[in-house]
């Protein structure tokens, strides 16, 4: 359901104050603090109607990062961007395929089926994609080098495995282009239960970071695709072939045959292009302390969210709320709490970062880090806001990149008095640490942090997480409407708080680990 745009009246105020009983909004009774009901009201703000998704690119985008300048001014922070100002603009290139225009027919047999763009297969946009395409099928199991005979001049069709132990995507994908296949179909594992595969797709759109030509080094052609479990069985009908068998074993990680499908693949594609510009939005809060002030703590969250994309139980509006503009909110009113004394001011400098781009890849993050707009050697660590779900009780945060650095024993610390117990991730085959924000810090050695919502296996926290994967990850019902654990939220609010004061006072400056793989010895 699309709901009026209750939060902008806070967008007009640049400040998030309590509000009467008769400008109440529809969910205050729900929350029972003033910090926590201020939060909200900014992620309302962000994340109504009105804000339409903040797709990087978009003119919503521009006026969510313009609204988060405001407040950031408003909380008496400094300009850290560039030319003085708080916006970064990160120069992207977009290819998008649009549906109108586009086709996949299955072409064999004497007959022709259809194959549901967004709904049963996907395509990653590229400008070189050709218009038109039809090659023979063939299908490689899990696509290790050792199985790719026999695909040039054909589309090969592989299980999408993301389990450890067998070949990755980018494996997958070097692979056909050695072998000189045409197009890649990544058969979706209906068993990595974990994070289940999502149909629809929003839309078939890759946007990336606009460099000199020089510096690019294009691969060779390659039509990427994706395909539903259900339309394996489509793809697969009438050869004889057992998708259901196939899918079982390939979600077991055993042994996947090698076949011929005697049919093949007509393509069409309507593929469009532009030059985009989207700004990473920055601020700074100097610190108390003579010696310890040119160091910073980078707090930071995304800002941009889907915008429109393909529609969902009658919704096609993807507001992302919880992914991220909660967490954008969360740094807001960090700043405003400073400024009105609720929170100290800080010994160590604090970067306020909300990064653009990050649903297309890291984007806003990675052009940050090779381009601060402070020195490099003054970044001291990164707190990364994304991932977090507060839909139970917040009894167990687990972290990411906890053993590589020292901020995993100091978010333990500042977690034990609130009864928080901090693990380390046990669903690392999800890849969550090189999947937001805080990795290109790590890659450029800045000690850095993220944290997610923990629970114990067979619990209602389980069960509530899995249903949110499934039903609002990456779709228009998170939005403002969703179930919400608001004590949670408070919670995690007040551990964020006292994590960045506790590494913004620390007299020893965080470090990395000589052992992790991020060290700047590794490399």
């Amino acid at each position: 359901m699309i709901l009026p745009p209750c939060g902008l009246l806070f967008a007009l105020t640049l400040a998030a104050p309590l509000v009467s009983h008769a400008q109440q909004h529809p969910r205050d009774r729900e929350i029972h603090d003033a910090d926590t009901l201020a939060w909200w009201h900014t992620t309302e703000a962000l994340s109504n109607d009105g804000m339409e998704g903040r797709d990087t690119g978009s003119a919503a985008y521009q006026r969510a990062a313009e609204y988060v300048a405001g407040r950031f001014k408003a909380a008496g922070l400094e300009p850290a961007g560039e030319n003085g100002s708080y916006f970064q603009s990160v120069p992207m290139h977009e290819s998008s395929v649009t549906p109108e225009g586009t086709s996949f027919t299955l072409v064999g047999h004497g007959s022709e089926t259809a194959l549901i763009f967004l709904q049963q297969i996907s395509i990653a946009p590229a400008d070189d994609l050709p218009p038109k395409l039809e090659a023979p099928l063939v299908f490689r199991g899990y696509c290790g080098k050792d199985v790719m005979a026999d695909i040039a001049g054909k589309v090969v069709v592989c299980f999408g495995t993301q389990r450890a132990g067998l070949p990755t995507g980018q494996m997958r994908a070097a692979n056909a282009r050695d072998g000189g296949a045409l197009g890649l179909i990544n058969v979706d594992d209906p068993y990595f239960t974990i994070e289940p595969p999502r149909w629809p797709y929003a839309y078939a759109r890759t946007v990336t970071l606009r460099l000199p030509t020089a510096a690019i080094t294009p691969p060779a052609p390659l039509a990427a695709m994706r395909l539903s479990a259900e339309a394996f069985a489509t793809l697969l009908a009438g050869t004889g072939q057992d998708a259901d068998a196939i899918l079982k074993l390939g979600g077991a990680k055993r042994p996947l045959p090698n076949f011929e499908i005697p049919r093949n693949i007509r393509i069409r594609l309507h593929v469009a292009q532009r030059d985009i510009a989207s700004p990473n939005v920055l601020a700074k809060l100097r610190g108390t302390d003579s010696g310890l002030r040119d160091e910073y703590v980078v707090i930071a969250a995304h800002l941009d969210g889907y915008g429109f994309g393909t529609l969902v139980y009658g919704d096609n509006l993807y507001n992302g709320t919880l992914d991220d503009a909660a967490y954008v909110a969360l740094l807001i009113q960090m700043g405003n709490d400073i400024k009105s004394h609720r929170l100290r001011h800080p010994k160590r400098s604090i970067l306020f970062a909300a990064f653009t781009g990050e649903e297309k890849g890291l984007l806003g993050s990675h052009w940050f880090a090779d381009h601060p707009t402070v020195p490099a050697a003054q970044l001291a660590a990164d707190v990364n806001l994304d991932q977090l779900r507060p839909l139970f009780p917040l009894n167990i945060l687990t972290a990411e990149a906890l053993a590589d650095t020292t901020l995993g024993e100091t978010a333990r610390i500042v977690a034990k008095p609130l009864h928080i117990e901090i693990r380390a991730d046990a669903e690392t085959e999800r890849n969550l640490l090189r999947r937001a924000d805080q990795y290109p810090f790590l890659t450029m050695h800045v000690p850095a942090i993220s944290f997610i919502f923990g629970y114990d296996p067979n619990t209602d926290a389980e069960r509530r997480y899995r249903e949110w994967y499934q039903i609002r990850y990456h779709r228009p019902q998170d939005d403002i409407t969703q179930p919400m654990d608001f004590a949670a939220a408070a919670k995690f609010n007040t551990f964020f708080y006292r994590l960045v004061e506790t590494i913004a006072d620390a007299p020893v400056r965080p470090a990395i680990y000589p052992t992790s793989s991020f060290a700047a010895n590794k490399h």
